[in-house]
C-alpha cells in the first residue's frame, strides 16, 4: 500500500512539473540573449551623441572664424577669438558681461536661499493656513519663466505698471540702466524662492525629531536648536539648492532678456545675452561659441566647488568628519 502511495505521488509530482511539449516557450537564441544588454544601451548612447555632438562643434567652431560672411571659406585661426574677447582693449571683452552674469547668480542665490529656508521654517509649523500656503507656494514655478518675465515687464512700466500704481511712484523707472539688473533680480527671485523653500522644508521633515526632543526637555531655546542642530543637518539640502540655483543663474537668458533685451545699454547683457546677440544679430558664430566655452568653463569650475562643498556637508552631517 506505502509503494503504491509513493509511486501514486511521483507521478502526479512529474505531471505538475513537466507540462507538454507544445506548451512550453520556445527556447531564446543565443545570439538574441547576447545581443540584449547592447540594445538596452542603445537610448543612452544616442542620448550621449545629442549632448556631445553640439559641444564638440561648439569647441571646433571656437577655434575657427567661422560667421555669417565666410561661410563658404572657413579656416582655423587658433586663439585668436579667445585673445579677442579676453582683451580689455578690445569692443568684445567679455569683462562687462562675464561680472553682470556673477553679480546676478550671486544676488539671486542669496536671496533665494535666505527666503527659501525662511519659508521652509514658517512652513514647517502645523496651521492651516501654512497648508494653504504650502499649496499656493508652488505656482510660480508652474508658470514659465519667459511668461513670467513678460507679465512682470508689465508691471514695471513706469507710465502704466500696477507696482507704481500700487507704491504710489508715478514714473518710477524699474527698468532704467541703474536699476534693470536689481529688477531682473526680483523676478528671478518671485519663481525660484518656492523651488529651495519646498527642498530645505522636504529636508526639515525628513529630520530625527528625537534629537530636538531632548534639547526641549533641557529648555534649550529655538534659536540654539536651529544653530546646533537644525542648520548642520539640512545643509547639505541647502547647498543642493544652492547649486541648481547656482548653475541655473550662471546660464541666465530669459528674464533679462525679455525685461529690457539686454539693456539699457548693457546694464543686464550677461554672456549667454552676448552670445545670443553675436550669433543672430552680428552672425559672429565662431565669438558666440567663444563665449559659451568660457562660460562653460566658468560652471564647470563653480559645479566641481560646489559638488565638493556638498560631499564635504553630507560627510559633516552624518558624524563622519568633525
Amino acid at each position: 500500500m506505502p509503494s503504491t502511495v509513493q509511486g501514486e505521488t511521483a507521478s502526479s509530482t512529474d505531471t505538475m512539473t513537466a507540462p507538454p511539449a507544445g506548451d512550453r516557450p520556445p527556447a531564446i537564441p543565443r545570439w538574441r540573449r547576447s545581443l540584449r544588454p547592447y540594445l538596452l544601451t542603445v537610448p543612452a548612447v544616442a542620448l550621449i551623441i545629442g549632448i556631445l555632438y553640439p559641444f564638440v562643434v561648439g569647441v571646433l567652431y571656437a577655434f575657427q572664424n567661422y560667421s555669417s560672411q565666410n561661410e563658404n571659406s572657413v579656416s582655423w585661426v587658433g586663439v585668436k577669438n579667445f585673445g579677442q574677447i579676453l582683451n580689455p582693449a578690445s569692443t568684445f571683452f567679455i569683462g562687462p558681461a562675464a561680472w553682470i552674469t556673477v553679480q546676478y547668480a550671486v544676488l539671486a542665490t542669496v536671496l533665494e536661499t535666505v527666503l527659501g529656508v525662511g519659508v521652509a521654517l514658517l512652513l514647517n509649523r502645523s496651521s492651516i493656513i501654512g497648508r494653504i500656503f504650502e499649496k499656493v507656494l508652488i505656482m510660480p514655478l508652474m508658470i514659465a519663466p519667459a511668461i513670467a518675465a513678460l507679465a512682470w515687464k508689465f508691471m514695471f512700466n513706469a507710465d502704466f505698471g500696477v507696482l507704481n500704481y500700487l507704491l504710489g511712484r508715478s514714473g518710477f523707472d524699474w527698468l532704467s540702466d541703474t536699476r534693470a539688473l536689481y529688477s531682473a533680480v526680483l523676478v528671478d527671485v518671485w519663481i525660484y524662492t518656492p523651488f529651495v523653500a519646498i527642498l530645505v522644508l522636504a529636508g526639515i521633515r525628513s529630520l530625527p525629531k528625537e534629537p530636538f526632543e531632548a534639547s526641549a526637555v533641557d529648555d534649550a531655546g529655538g534659536l540654539y536648536m536651529f544653530r546646533r542642530l537644525m542648520l548642520p543637518l539640512i545643509w547639505p539640502y541647502i547647498l543642493v539648492a544652492v547649486i541648481f540655483r547656482f548653475m541655473d543663474c550662471l546660464k541666465i537668458f530669459d528674464i533679462p532678456y525679455i525685461l529690457t533685451g539686454g539693456g539699457p545699454g548693457t546694464a543686464t547683457t550677461t554672456l549667454q545675452i552676448s552670445a545670443f546677440k553675436d550669433t543672430f544679430n552680428s552672425g559672429a558664430y565662431s565669438r558666440a561659441a567663444t563665449y559659451m566655452l568660457i562660460l562653460w568653463a566658468i560652471v564647470f569650475i563653480a559645479a566641481r566647488f560646489l559638488v565638493g562643498a556638498l560631499g564635504k556637508a553630507q560627510r559633516r552631517a552624518a558624524g563622519a568628519e568633525n
